[in-house]
């Protein structure tokens, strides 16, 4: 004698499905997860927490005195462009301080102006050979020679 085969699903639990319906969840919910109650198994080994990523004290020193630097440089920067030996013919120039025999461009607009660039010349001049090459210039009523460190050159200044 035979039996006659199973309908339905053999391995479903429960109530067979009808036939075209989507299969439903066993009871009792999904698996545990991570972050429920009871997770992990009693005596499962817990993994540490993540740590955010410390920024050490060398770090910060190091971005500091980089900013520091770059901040002294570009600051260099600006105000050297202001020197006399950026000064071209045309330009206008004042004492950088009353202390100081060094010039700085400004505006010829500007109240500060104390004498205006008629000719630039490059090259080492003393004192009376400023004097003798500026006296040349038929504008001229001064002169500003800078010697020693960095570039060497005169300018024969008129009123500005």
């Amino acid at each position: 004698m035979t039996t006659p085969p199973p309908q339905g699903n053999p391995f479903a639990q429960g109530q067979p499905q009808p036939q075209g319906q989507a299969p439903q969840p066993p009871q009792g919910g999904f698996p545990q997860q991570a972050g429920q109650p009871g997770f992990p198994p009693q005596g499962a080994p817990v993994p540490p927490p993540q740590q955010g990523r410390k920024i050490s004290f060398k770090t910060i020193k190091n971005i500091v005195i980089a900013v520091i630097v770059v901040g002294v440089v570009v600051g260099g920067y600006i105000a050297s462009q202001d020197d006399a030996d950026q000064a071209a013919v045309g330009d206008c120039l004042k004492a950088a301080s009353s202390s100081s025999d060094r010039m700085e461009v400004v505006d010829c607009s500007s109240s500060e102006a104390e004498g205006k660039v008629v000719k630039k010349v490059k090259g080492h001049f003393t004192s009376l050979t400023a004097e003798t090459e500026c006296r040349k210039v038929k504008e001229a009523t001064g002169f500003y020679a800078e010697t020693g460190d960095g570039e060497e050159f005169l300018l024969c200044l008129g009123d500005a």
